[in-house]
């Protein structure tokens, strides 16, 4: 997929809004920059801090207007939750290099996967590894999820996602029309990726999310290939504020769907759907 139409000046000024961030990791955190184009480097903020060796890893894409430091201090909630925490930056955010594009944050995805592999193996984190993506997020989660080799990723998690690119530029006051939107073929499609993977998948989503209505939401968890999948509706949530409204559930949530991986999915009983 090229993404042409989606690169329109109109339209990626809607869907990035980059700000800088120069904030070291805290301790017992640490950074790795990963060059992804020749002069362009991305830093991958590492929080390895749960206990156990064999905790499940996220490798976690934000939402727009976010940098990986704002996670700086919610990282050691997943910690305390047995969760181990990398957050990735795209280009023109935080301290990385670049500019922001659709092509150039999907593709990045894929380069830094390997690498993070790697670092964990180097760092003796030898738990199964799960890709997580919020809201824009989403997009680098689930190209990722549903192209990358099967042994690469073992579930996906998508918080306030997206599913429709046209609802969403609509909501952001693109004019799609002048832009020559007029398909999901022309956005990022990622009701029809989700249907490639088959792993464990966790979907949550707010009910009042008002970028996202929550049936868009019901499309994703409607499409996904998953025989193992949930979707969970935060009441009185919006599209920024889940964690604010549920706090610890939050993260309890996450770690009970992560303990499920690996796991062979459940077969249905006869007669029960």
């Amino acid at each position: 997929m090229t993404y042409e139409k989606l690169e329109q000046p109109a339209v990626r000024s809607a869907l990035f809004c980059p700000r800088a961030d120069w904030v070291h990791p805290p301790a017992g955190s640490f950074e790795r920059e990963v060059e992804v184009e020749k002069g362009v480097r991305l830093p991958l903020r590492y929080h390895l801090g749960a206990a156990e060796p064999g905790a499940v890893n996220i490798l976690f894409f934000h939402g727009n207007g976010e940098v990986a430091a704002d996670y700086d201090e919610l990282a050691p909630r997943f910690n305390q939750a047995g969760l181990n925490l990398v957050v990735a930056e795209y280009r023109g955010y935080g301290r990385a290099g670049g500019e922001p594009t659709v092509r150039g944050m999907i593709r990045d995805a894929h380069q830094l996967l390997p690498l993070v592999r790697e670092t964990l193996r180097q760092e003796g984190k030898t738990g199964h590894l799960a890709v997580m993506g919020r809201s824009l997020g989403s997009v680098a989660a689930i190209d990722l999820a549903a192209a990358a080799a099967p042994e690469l990723v073992d579930g996906l998690i998508i918080e306030s996602g997206i599913s429709h690119t046209i609802p969403l530029l609509l909501a952001l006051g693109v004019d799609v029309g002048s832009c020559g939107l007029t398909s999901e073929a022309d956005g990022f499609c990622n009701v029809q990726k989700i249907a490639f993977f088959t792993k464990p998948t966790y979907i949550l989503h707010a009910q009042h999310d008002q970028l996202i209505p929550v049936a868009l939401a019901e499309a994703l968890q409607a499409s996904c290939g998953s025989q193992s999948k949930e979707f969970q509706i935060v009441p009185g949530a919006d599209h920024n504020n889940i964690i604010e409204r549920v706090d610890r559930l939050y993260f309890e949530a996450i770690a009970r769907f992560c303990r499920k991986l690996g796991q062979p999915p459940r077969r249905k009983k006869p007669g029960v759907r």
